[in-house]
């Protein structure tokens, strides 16, 4: 996979994973990070100390992390990124797209059930199987 980097209505640098090649729309924006490593470069780059409020947003996520258009077309399995596969099983929950007008009632939102690293809360009714992700579902 790739990164494609680009800014949300002029102001934000935003993040997508994309899964296909050349010419295959299919690309997963990533709208909020639990953070584990390098928080205190996060704080620094918000300016903030709450943990909870460092990469809950698209906007959020790139401005923690650093990201720019420098950053768009690169490799998502060499430096500076690094995926990890979680080795316990997860709770994945769906709702409703938001921040969008055009089919914003697809129920194209995933997360983990319960986090409190999200922008929005997922609701209850939208869980999926318990499931021990691969590098694809992440």
């Amino acid at each position: 996979g790739y990164t494609y980097v680009y800014r949300a209505y002029g102001l934000h640098w935003c993040l997508n994973f994309v899964c296909e090649g050349v010419g295959i729309p299919c690309a997963v924006l990533i709208r909020a990070i639990e953070p584990h490593f390098g928080i205190p470069t996060m704080q620094a780059r918000r300016r903030l100390a709450d943990i909870r409020l460092l990469c809950s947003g698209p906007g959020r996520v790139c401005e923690a992390l650093g990201l720019t258009r420098a950053h768009d077309g690169l490799a998502l399995d060499s430096p500076p990124f690094e995926i990890r596969g979680r080795l316990d099983p997860v709770r994945v929950a769906r709702g409703v797209r938001i921040g969008i007008t055009k089919a914003a009632d697809k129920p194209w939102r995933y997360g983990l059930m319960d986090s409190r690293f999200l922008s929005r809360p997922l609701k209850r009714e939208g869980a999926l199987a318990r499931t021990r992700p691969t590098l694809a579902s992440l």
